[in-house]
C-alpha cells in the first residue's frame, strides 16, 4: 500500500495506485503524511497531533459547504442502490451486500480529513529523527527476535529479508499498533460518492466487497485508515487482492491480526515488485570535491565499479564493495548540500510501495539500525 505520487496523507491512501499518500495512510510515516516537492527534496507532512486525529473516526463537519454530506442521504441512498447493482453483476452475493452494506451512511470527519490538510515542511534530518527514532529502533530490534521463526520461513518463500519486513511494519503501523479505526466500506464509499476521485474509490469498494465476499475478514473487523487502507501493512483493497497471501494456511489472508500473513503478504509485494534478496537497500557515501552533482538521479544507474573510478567511496572513506551485476544510483535526499547515498535497486523497489525517497531512506535506515549496522 499511497494521491500516492503526489500527495502522501497520514494513514491515507496509502494504496501504491493513487498519487501517494503517505501512505497505506502508511503514517511516521504510519503517522505522517508527506507531499514530494520537486527539486528541494523536502516533505510537506501533517502536524504530528492532527494525525493522530486522523486515525480514530470522529464526528465532524464539512469545512466545504458544497461538500457531499449526510443531508444528501436519499441520492447516497440511490448511489448506494447502483453501487449494489453493479457489485451484484461481478458476482459479489445478496447475502454479502446485505451485511456489508447494511446502515452504510457517508461519514463527514472522511471527508473533512481528505479536504482539510494542514500542513508543515521537514527537512530530511527532521522527518528522519521522527520517523526513526531510537525508541523504534529497540522496538524493532525486539520485534525482529520475537518473529524470528515467522520471518525465517517467509524468508525462505519470497527471499526478502527480515529486518526490510520489519522495518516497513514498523513504519506503516508501528508494528500493528496503529491500523485506524474506520469502517473501510464506509469510508470507500464516502469517498466514492463524494465525487472527487470517485471512479477510484468505486473501484476500491468493489475491491473491499469482493475481499468481504470470499471470506477473508468479517465487515464489522474490516478497518483501516479514513482512506480505506487496511491492517498492519495498510493495503488498499486492490493491493490486497494482487498481493496479499495466506501464509499460514487457514483459508484467510488476514492482514489485520495474523502475523505470518501480514509479514508473508508484504514479501510477496516486494518480491513482485522486483525485490533481490542478496543485495541491500543502499549506504552513505562521501563524494569527491569535483563530483558532478549533475549525476545524482535516481534516472542515472551506474555499476559500482564506475563509482568508484568517479572518486565515490563508503562514508569512511573506503572503497565501494564491487559486486558483479549490482547497480546503484547517487542521491541527495536533503538536498546538494546535504549527506549523499548510494542506493540500490532494492531502494527502487521501496519506492513502488510508496514513492516518498524520505520513507524509502527511512525503511533502509530503520532496517539496518534494526540489524545492528
Amino acid at each position: 500500500m499511497g494521491l500516492e505520487k503526489v500527495h502522501l496523507q497520514t494513514r491515507a491512501i496509502r494504496s501504491r495506485e493513487l498519487l501517494l499518500f503517505s501512505s497505506g495512510c502508511g503514517i511516521g510515516a504510519a503517522l505522517l503524511g508527506i507531499c514530494v516537492e520537486s527539486k528541494m527534496w523536502r516533505l510537506k507532512i501533517f502536524f504530528f497531533a492532527l494525525l493522530m486525529l486522523a486515525l480514530v473516526p470522529m464526528t465532524g463537519q464539512f469545512s466545504d459547504p458544497g461538500a457531499r454530506a449526510e443531508g444528501d442521504a436519499p441520492l447516497f441512498t440511490v448511489w448506494l442502490q447502483e453501487l449494489r447493482a453493479e457489485a451484484l453483476g461481478q458476482g459479489i452475493s445478496a447475502a454479502t451486500l446485505d451485511v456489508a452494506l447494511a446502515g452504510v451512511r457517508p461519514i463527514p470527519r472522511v471527508i473533512e480529513l481528505d479536504r482539510s490538510q494542514p500542513e508543515g515542511t521537514l527537512t530530511f534530518k527532521q522527518y528522519m529523527d521522527l520517523v526513526v527514532p531510537n525508541s523504534r529502533v529497540a522496538k524493532g530490534r525486539v520485534m525482529l527476535k520475537e518473529n524470528a521463526v515467522a520471518l525465517k520461513a517467509v524468508h525462505k518463500v519470497y527471499n526478502v529479508q527480515p529486518r526490510f519486513i520489519v522495518a516497513l511494519w514498523g513504519i506503516e503501523t508501528n508494528f500493528g499498533q496503529h491500523t485506524g479505526g474506520f469502517s473501510v466500506i464506509a469510508s470507500l464509499a464516502t469517498l466514492a460518492f463524494d465525487g472527487r476521485r470517485s471512479a477510484y474509490f468505486r473501484s476500491e469498494l468493489l475491491n473491499a466487497l469482493r475481499i468481504l465476499e470470499e471470506g477473508h475478514i468479517a465487515p464489522d473487523a474490516m478497518t483501516g485508515s479514513w482512506a480505506g487502507a487496511m491492517g498492519q501493512s495498510q493495503f488498499m483493497p486492490s493491493s490486497f487482492v494482487r498481493f496479499a497471501i495466506d501464509f499460514d494456511g487457514d483459508g484467510k489472508r488476514d492482514i489485520w491480526t495474523t502475523k505470518l500473513d501480514v509479514f508473508g503478504s508484504a514479501a510477496n509485494y516486494l518480491s513482485e515488485s522486483g525485490w533481490k534478496g542478496d543485495q541491500t537497500w543502499g549506504r552513505k557515501v562521501r563524494l569527491p570535491a569535483n563530483f558532478d552533482t549533475a549525476l545524482a538521479s535516481l534516472k542515472i544507474s551506474n555499476s559500482l565499479a564506475d563509482w568508484q573510478a568517479l572518486g565515490v567511496r563508503r562514508a569512511n572513506g573506503q572503497n565501494l564493495p564491487i559486486v558483479a551485476g549490482m547497480m546503484g544510483s547517487i542521491v541527495f535526499p536533503g538536498g546538494n548540500d546535504g549527506p549523499a547515498f548510494l542506493v540500490y535497486d532494492n531502494f527502487k523497489t521501496t519506492l513502488k510501495w510508496n514513492r516518498s525517497t524520505y520513507f524509502a531512506m527511512a525503511v533502509g535506515h530503520l532496517a539496518d539500525r534494526i540489524s545492528g549496522q
